[in-house]
């Protein structure tokens, strides 16, 4: 990650609401900046007031106070045709595009570019093509957008953001209608374009595992209106990102980079030893079932696994028992004999 010129900067930025005369201050004294080929997520609570930020960077909500610049020029100085070529917006909010298709929906990326007239240059067709290809919205392009389920809406609003062309793209939970493999690809993508294109990315999202694999930094929203700003692994080592997300019942797991729900206190009767990945695996099977993990090898019950064909063996040792299992599956229904409840519940 190199330095370079902020393309957007806040200075004593403070966000909320006014209404009949009240306002509401959700957070202030913000003070953060967006670099080109910086993919930043923006990570917090429901509520915390994420979508009040991205919506006060992109000039769709007012600011109560401080500063807010896009390319060395105060935001409210930017006429719309020229914001829209700084900045491209997607929300969550479903659009009404009424019968327009998908490829008539990317093609209004091109608008700021276009004039009043909208006839659509060389240059226009190529960023269109280019942002149906890097989407792989192909298959959509004929289809309304009233008949796409609200996860191909999404994937056409990112083209038609890709289209604009901007060197600063916010996005409003762009994955929120999207199942796992396209969650990853559309991060992975979004890096990309970070890296690749040069661009400047902000994106909130509740993606928490992605956005420690795919950020370049962190913005951490709390609920009493303070951000703090990192790279994810500061974040997560100087435990930042777990005091953000701290609940009853879970923690989050600084060496795996996952949350851990918590089960009832059990005893710590068991041992395990084997290959890394297979301890884990069933370690969290076991943790499920309320079974209690021992650090030490002389535990009443010890496990050893091994990889086979199927990918899992095991051999318990419990009193004088010995005998070896296949599966999971297999380990849980044997244990659950050893330890029935309620002595590890």
């Amino acid at each position: 990650m190199k330095a370079s010129s902020a393309i957007l900067e806040t200075r004593a930025l403070a966000i909320g609401y006014r209404s009949s005369g009240n306002e509401r201050t959700v957070a202030s004294y913000l003070n953060v900046q967006l670099r080109p080929g910086d993919l930043v997520c923006l990570l917090g609570s429901n509520g915390a007031g994420k979508s009040t930020l991205m919506r006060t960077l992109s000039g769709l909500q007012p600011a109560l106070g401080g500063d807010i610049s896009i390319g060395s020029r105060p935001i409210g100085s930017l006429k719309p045709v020229e914001l829209a070529q700084q900045l491209s917006l997607v929300l969550t909010d479903r659009v009404d595009a009424g019968n327009l298709t998908a490829r008539e929906v990317v093609a209004l990326g091109r608008t700021p570019y276009t004039g009043w007239l909208g006839s659509l240059s060389e240059n226009d067709h190529r960023e269109i093509t280019r942002s149906i290809e890097q989407t792989g919205i192909q298959p959509l392009l004929d289809r309304p957008m009233h008949q796409l389920s609200d996860g191909e809406r999404q994937k056409v609003m990112l083209a038609r953001a890709l289209a604009q062309d901007t060197p600063l793209i916010l996005l409003d939970e762009p994955t929120a209608h999207l199942d796992l493999p396209n969650r990853v690809e559309m991060m992975r993508l979004l890096h990309t374009l970070a890296r690749h294109a040069r661009k400047a990315i902000l994106l909130s999202t509740h993606e928490l595992d992605l956005a420690l694999q795919t950020a370049d930094e962190l913005w951490l929203m709390h609920a009493d209106g303070t951000l703090l700003t990192g790279l994810p692994e500061d974040l997560v080592l100087n435990g930042s990102f777990e005091k953000t997300f701290a609940r009853n019942g879970f923690s989050f797991d600084r060496l795996t980079g996952t949350f851990t729900i918590h089960q009832p206190a059990a005893p710590a009767n068991i041992y395990i030893e084997g290959p890394e990945r297979l301890v884990f695996w069933a370690k969290r099977a076991l943790m499920r079932e309320g079974l209690g993990i021992s650090k030490y090898r002389n535990a009443p019950c010890r496990i050893s696994v091994v990889d086979n064909d199927n990918g899992f063996e095991a051999e318990i040792s419990f009193e004088n028992h010995s005998l070896k299992v296949s599966s999971v599956q297999a380990l849980l229904m044997q244990l659950c004999v050893f330890f029935p409840e309620p002595d590890h519940f």
